[in-house]
């Protein structure tokens, strides 16, 4: 990759549960060198279960540079548990930082030694942080739990990327200038109204407001038919619709 170059790598894309063989949401967002010279800026972005296993394909785990997470449903962050005693037992990592809603870190079954380990921080709705020439800023959408959507700046492109939210939240809160909507699509339209999640024509319905270039629909439940999904998404997004394939390396 070159300096400024933004990808994210799918680590998983099953909504709520994974499918056989697959991994719930996380992805590998990644810069190229910096200008100092040094090799690329790895932020492992959501860590549902399977994604940590994944991870270890692109990256080795000394690698990570930082974990944000977007809610406390465990499907987008167990496996940092599975990170924490690789770091804590084998590597001998200390003080990765980890950005998260309030209160998750209460959920990690791991006990105080974790703070020397993972060194948690707290972002809320309308927060930013820098990690290396990454800017990532936060929008809460319509979830059960304080959800936080996350939009990433680096070197002239952005990414955004919905985590999890109902209808009543539009990626149009990220912001103009989306080249690239990375979009929950949990179901088709017939299941619209039972579950605050979107379906693929509500994907596709809000990136199309919010004037995003590309749009690549995840977090499908295993059951949900994703040629269906796409076809879905492409009509109501007016233009051809991705699906995240675990493994798989996404130019912003």
């Amino acid at each position: 990759m070159d300096a400024g170059d933004l990808t994210f790598t799918v680590l998983g894309n099953s909504g709520s549960y994974p499918g056989p063989g697959g991994a719930c949401s996380g992805y590998l967002v990644q810069t190229g060198t910096t200008e100092a010279g040094e090799g690329a800026l790895n932020v492992w972005l959501d860590a549902g279960s399977g994604t940590l296993a994944n991870l270890q394909r692109h990256v080795t785990l000394d690698q990570i540079d930082a974990i944000v997470l977007s809610h406390s449903h465990p499907d987008h962050w167990s496996d940092v548990e599975g990170f924490y005693v690789a770091c804590r037992y084998v590597l001998g990592r200390r003080g990765v930082p980890v950005y998260a809603p309030r209160g998750l870190q209460r959920l990690m079954r791991i006990g105080e030694e974790d703070a020397r380990t993972l060194s948690w921080n707290t972002v809320a709705d309308g927060g930013e942080i820098e990690i290396g020439p990454m800017r990532f800023r936060f929008s809460r959408t319509e979830h059960p739990v304080e959800t936080l959507a996350v939009r990433v700046d680096c070197g002239g492109r952005t990414l955004g990327y919905s985590a999890d939210s109902g209808p009543g939240w539009s990626l149009e809160a990220l912001g103009p200038g989306l080249h690239l909507a990375l979009c929950e699509a949990t179901f088709l339209q017939d299941g619209e109204g039972g579950t605050l999640h979107m379906s693929a024509r509500q994907a596709g319905a809000t990136a199309r407001a919010a004037g995003a270039e590309r749009l690549v629909l995840t977090h499908l439940w295993p059951t949900v038919d994703s040629s269906a999904a796409v076809e879905e998404a492409t009509a109501a997004f007016g233009r051809p619709v991705e699906l995240a394939a675990i493994n798989q390396r996404y130019r912003v």
